[in-house]
């Protein structure tokens, strides 16, 4: 016999896969089973707590930014400065230790879904059923289900009674799915694979029998579960990455030139290397990291005030470059629970005896509990006859429907409803709105028309018929030549607020696409509903036939994604991530690996733990227009966190492209070693005010985007144009001035640290500098660094530091060569960020 293709078990016979499983009808032995389960174990690879925590540890010290930062520490203490060495060893540790802890609390979701399978199944081995734990449950294995068992694996059906199993947690399809042996083509989707039981679902009602074909990591459940121990680098990490080489690339080749060149200058080899390293400590952006949490840490505060649980720091950076919001459709932009849209009679009109007849039958239903009965006992149907159970004939697979005998006042019906196909076939006359009954035959076609416009609206129909009986406890035999009554048109409706906050999301150029496991009418119906103009559909089927290369270009246009299977929605968010910054927003185990793909994972109040634990964000009350304020938040600490960046490579490059000219031109060092140490204290404080910074409104419409492109750009605009400034301070001061060493000297540190207070005015609004107010905190530190560094020459320690005091000419010439470097900078910012088109925005 030739081998079935496991993947795609559900085409074949279940006799086939008893046999290739080496079970039987009587199940496994006891001693196979338990071979098979130890064979499991020992396939699974294990680390110690202590190791999987060390090694998740160090692996923060991995980051390109990092090891300059650590560079920079080991540097900083080779040069005797012992306040940057406790300052960055400081941001480096606690920077490492609270991202360690956010990604080991993220490990628990492994646990979160473990923790959602039963922990006991019924097996039949040796021929005898017997209780073995969830987990000893292995392939080949023959399963006794009945009402309330959770499915320790993925399963082919050999028996089943009136099988319906929720698999809402899968598929998003929110009815109960009906279950009976068969073969399934190998292309079904995965909501219509009816053969097939899923590890991690469970029975709402009838009992089954059962083939194990699947356990552990190789159910759906178990690719997941996979999906979500994978860390996924979001666009904003990434760009720190490069962020952090480019600048390792450039601190590295600058410092050999300028030690080299001094040295063939024939100065000292130790003050010569100590100044190199002095400017490569001064090009390590030390504050990068404190920037970014204590922007991350405002913002989460903020968000918390709106009952926006932030998980991951992190995640607040991503949330301002995305654009583009994915979202599950059931319980996240629906309600989630099945209600009555309408009820109508054959023709189309509202019909209160429709209404009645269904809300009997739905009442006396005595069957399993289903949300399609829940929904219809809670119609509002007014003043209702008072009636009697007489009899049920209950629904079933072949039929597809549920008949309840009633009395009421002396007259008995019998109420069927189900299947619109399968209550028409027993139907002989159809009721009109005026109570008049006519041939069916004569309206069959209309009916039909009507129940595939309902369908095409993505409404669930079911159809209801009923007749006068005699007999008071009817049997299967009385479904005949019955009356057509009408029409339950039920719906999953959209959340109260979501239109207007999809709008507002809109207004700030955030894309929606949905993805869902459910029906594609369905689907459909509800993007037409949310504002979604001539939704483009894609399937499941579809995506499986589509190359990865040929997905990545075919996302862009599609609106939504239907019928499609967990690890597709994985692989539509890994493809759409190539083009756009992905938010995802989900709330069942089918969106765990979503979730996790994602650059940003959003879950809602309602959603199952494991979801909720995966997600970045986790939304505390249905209002979804936060997502709106959460969005303007990550674009705010986005805003800040580049401003630094632009600051921070734009000076020191200048600085160190100025170093390299002077030591051409220069007998001596332009500023000592230690007195670039001092530069950087003097700017760092200001500097760390950043994160509380204002941010200008334009800056907040769009996604930021992080481009290293463009940082390169600016770092070679403006580290020229204040080198340039640089350049002629040096020649003033030493063709027109003729300084000497330490007036030279204190001069340029005072130019320097001047230029380097002032551009961070500059270049935090993409405005002209005096259009936009800054924060308080910066202003206020930032006038105190300026009024310190004109001070500093004056003070009785000056000359420790090598600073001597200037006379009034030398001091008024740097200001005045200040002035002009603020003017000419705030026009080429201007210019800058006009010529990139927003390219530098966020």
């Amino acid at each position: 016999m030739q081998t079935p293709d496991s993947k795609f078990f559900w085409q074949y016979n279940v006799s086939d896969w008893v046999q290739w499983l080496g079970s039987s009808d009587t199940g496994l032995t006891g001693a196979s089973a338990q071979q098979r389960y130890k064979a499991s174990l020992s396939g699974r690879k294990s680390r110690s707590g202590f190791r999987k925590d060390l090694d998740l540890f160090l692996g923060q010290f991995k980051n390109p930014l990092m090891l300059l930062l650590i560079g920079a520490v080991i540097l900083s203490a080779f040069l005797g400065d012992s306040s940057d060495v406790f300052i960055i060893l400081f941001i480096i540790l606690s920077t490492s230790v609270l991202s360690f802890l956010q990604e080991r609390n993220a490990g628990r979701i492994v646990e979160q879904l473990q923790g959602l399978i039963s922990l006991k199944a019924m097996v039949i081995r040796d021929g005898q059923p017997q209780k073995v734990a969830s987990a000893a449950v292995v392939a080949g294995d023959l399963l006794v289900l009945k009402a309330g068992d959770i499915l320790p694996g993925d399963c082919l059906l050999m028996d089943a009674n009136e099988l319906y199993v929720n698999e809402a947690s899968l598929t998003g399809e929110s009815f109960p799915v009906r279950k009976e042996p068969g073969l399934i083509e190998k292309e079904t989707a995965l909501a219509k694979r009816t053969n097939c039981l899923w590890e991690g679902t469970n029975i709402v009602s009838g009992t089954a029998k059962a083939l194990v074909v699947h356990t552990g990591a190789d159910t759906i459940f178990g690719s997941i579960i996979k999906s979500s121990g994978v860390t996924t680098e979001t666009s904003f990490e990434k760009g720190i990455r490069d962020f952090g080489f480019f600048l390792m690339r450039i601190t590295l080749i600058l410092s050999i030139f300028i030690l080299v060149v001094n040295l063939l200058e024939h100065e000292s080899v130790i003050e010569s290397t100590l100044f190199a390293l002095a400017l490569a400590v001064g090009m390590a952006p030390e504050l990068l990291p404190a920037i970014t949490t204590i922007a991350m840490s405002a913002g989460a505060r903020r968000m918390l005030k709106k009952k926006v649980i932030v998980k991951k720091l992190a995640s607040i950076q991503n949330l301002g470059e995305v654009n583009l919001l994915c979202t599950d459709k059931t319980g996240t932009i629906t309600e989630g629970v099945i209600v009555v849209n309408a009820v109508l009679d054959g023709t189309g009109n509202d019909s209160p005896f429709v209404k009645q007849l269904a809300f009997w039958n739905a009442t006396f239903e005595s069957g399993y509990s289903n949300p399609i009965d829940d929904a219809l006992r809670q119609m509002t149907v007014g003043d209702i006859q008072p009636a009697t159970k007489t009899g049920e004939i209950p629904y079933d697979f072949i039929r597809k429907r549920l008949s309840i005998a009633v009395e009421t006042g002396g007259e008995k019906l019998l109420i069927s409803k189900g299947a619109f196909t399968q209550i028409t076939a027993i139907c002989s006359r159809i009721r009109l709105s005026d109570g008049t009954l006519k041939a069916f035959d004569t309206y069959r076609a209309q009916t039909e028309d009507l129940y595939a416009q309902y369908g095409s609206q993505g409404l669930r129909v079911i159809a209801v018929a009923y007749k006068t009986i005699t007999i008071g406890n009817p049997g299967k035999a009385e479904e005949t030549d019955m009356i057509f009554a009408g029409f339950v048109l039920l719906e999953d409706p959209i959340k109260a607020g979501i239109t207007d906050t999809l709008a507002l999301l809109k207004q700030l150029h955030i894309d929606l696409k949905i993805i869902t496991g459910d029906n594609q009418n369905i689907a459909r119906t509800i993007a037409q509903n949310i504002g979604i103009v001539q939704p483009v559909v894609m399937t499941g089927k579809e995506l499986m036939r589509t190359s990865t290369e040929a997905l990545t270009q075919k996302v862009k246009s599609v609106h939504i994604f239907a019928e499609v299977e967990p690890q597709q929605k994985e692989r539509i968010i890994q493809a759409l991530r190539k083009s756009y910054t992905v938010a995802y927003m989900g709330d069942g185990i089918n969106d765990v690996a979503a979730l996790n793909a994602a650059d940003v994972g959003i879950s809602v109040d309602n959603a199952v733990d494991a979801a909720k634990e995966t997600a970045d964000f986790v939304l505390m009350e249905k209002d979804l227009s936060v997502l709106a304020d959460g969005m303007r938040e990550g674009r705010k600490t986005f805003a800040n966190t580049l401003k630094y960046i632009y600051i921070s490579t734009g000076s020191t490059f200048g600085n160190m492209c100025s170093v390299a000219f002077a030591s051409l031109i220069l007998p001596f060092l332009p500023m000592l070693p230690k007195q670039l140490l001092l530069t950087n204290f003097l700017t760092d404080l200001p500097y760390l005010m950043v994160a509380s910074d204002n941010v200008d409104e334009e800056q907040l419409d769009k996604p930021g985007k992080w481009r290293l492109k463009v940082i390169r750009n600016y770092m070679v605009v403006f580290g020229i144009h204040s080198s340039l400034f640089d350049i002629i301070t040096f020649l003033t001061l030493m063709f027109v001035l003729k300084a000497k060493e330490a007036t030279f000297q204190t001069g340029w540190f005072i130019e320097s640290v001047l230029s380097e207070l002032c551009i961070l005015f500059i270049i935090r609004t993409h405005k002209n500098f005096f259009k936009s107010k800054p924060g308080g905190s910066l202003f206020l530190l930032s006038i105190a660094g300026l009024a310190l560094t004109i001070a500093l020459p004056y003070l009785p320690f000056a000359a420790s530091i090598g600073l001597v005091p200037l006379p009034p000419v030398y001091l008024g010439t740097m200001l005045l060569i200040v002035l002009a470097y603020i003017i000419t900078a705030d026009i080429l910012k201007v210019w800058f960020f006009r010529h990139f088109q927003g390219a530098g925005k966020g």
